[in-house]
């Protein structure tokens, strides 16, 4: 074993004690905390991790061929979970409903390509650890190469979607020279390229990883526009009053993150449009 992999160990040998303390005031679905003569094993036991995420938002969190979930998400976050000795759940949620399941703690947290810019102060978020934009996609060979020639074009997006937000906001004045003055709205991704596929639409607003996913499996079908509708960043997104947690997603993340096991899972994923370089956490 060398020397760096011995300290990324020694580093999550220190962060589980810290994490084992904290997470004795933490309660589990349904559960108490910990009193505070538990043992750090009974507190570890009573800690379960349940994300909700979107199971039609490849590459992050998507169902495989084999019906089981799997994505760059769910196998970060099992990874977190595992290194903090919780239980771990990767629960698959309807979207439009991700604030009630949070509020009402089906799920411990939002954990699935979910955007922090424009939703600071009504989570306990995580620290950003990856970079994403807003971004176009349209056919290819179809002369859309600006966002200017989306003028008069059908463009549709995700409800509730980071890029609805954007384009009816930041990109207001880009929006009214669509067709119909504003995007259409369909309930997912995927659905969204159905109709671009079949000329419904002229255009995609989505998330860089979707865009990324689908290019990578659609060979020359698709043409990305150079220019971004926005910048922004990806975190874990906890409810008002579970900072700590977030705190120690954080502090893991980093670990995971020195000790390889990030750059493992971006290299699992890089064929889905996952890219290493795109980590921010530190």
């Amino acid at each position: 074993m060398g020397k760096q992999k011995i300290s990324a160990v020694a580093a999550l040998a220190v962060l589980l004690a810290i994490t084992l303390g904290v997470c004795t005031a933490c309660s589990s679905a349904g559960g108490s905390g910990a009193s505070g003569g538990a043992s750090a094993s009974s507190a570890s036991a009573q800690k379960q991790l349940v994300i909700g995420f979107d199971a039609k938002y490849p590459p992050y969190g998507f169902i495989a061929e084999d019906g089981s979930y799997t994505g760059f998400d769910i196998d970060l976050a099992a990874a977190v979970a595992d290194a903090n000795g919780w239980s771990f759940e990767a629960k698959p949620i309807d979207w439009d409903s991700r604030d009630a399941e949070l509020e009402s703690g089906n799920i411990t947290c939002i954990w699935n390509g979910f955007t922090i810019e424009g939703r600071e102060g009504r989570y306990a978020f995580s620290e950003p650890y990856m970079i994403n934009e807003q971004v176009v996609v349209v056919r290819a060979h179809e002369g859309i190469q600006t966002l200017g020639d989306l003028a008069g074009k059908k463009v549709v997006t995700q409800a509730t979607s980071s890029a609805l937000e954007i384009l009816n906001g930041l990109k207001a004045e880009l929006t009214a020279t669509f067709n119909g003055g504003a995007p259409l709205t369909v309930a997912d991704y995927a659905e969204a390229f159905l109709q671009l596929d079949a000329h419904e639409a002229d255009a995609v607003a989505c998330d860089l990883s979707y865009a990324a996913y689908e290019l990578s499996q659609s060979g020359d079908k698709y043409f990305m526009i150079d220019e971004p509708l926005s910048v922004e960043h990806y975190g874990v997104g906890f409810k008002l009053g579970d900072e700590q947690t977030a705190k120690v997603v954080t502090n893991t993340l980093k670990v995971l993150y020195e000790n390889g096991t990030v750059e493992e899972l971006c290299k699992k994923y890089e064929d889905y449009g996952i890219s290493f370089t795109n980590w921010v956490l530190r």
